[in-house]
């Protein structure tokens, strides 16, 4: 689980820097890659969702 965690983590940085540059220099590309970032992210926390439930039924 921590392992998912810290995935996510890095994946919402990346998501973070790649929104801000669209966002303040009109980059065309970084919103491309911040998309990605946000559908990589919802899938993430899909798993976690999944494996935290696991965990409290524990």
């Amino acid at each position: 689980m921590k392992e998912l965690i810290e995935k996510i983590n890095a994946e919402f940085e990346a998501f973070s820097n790649e929104a801000n540059q669209q966002a303040e220099k009109g980059n065309k590309a970084a919103g491309t890659r911040a998309r990605k970032s946000a559908l990589e992210l919802s899938k993430l926390f899909k798993d976690f969702r999944k494996v935290s439930v696991e965990e409290s039924k524990k």
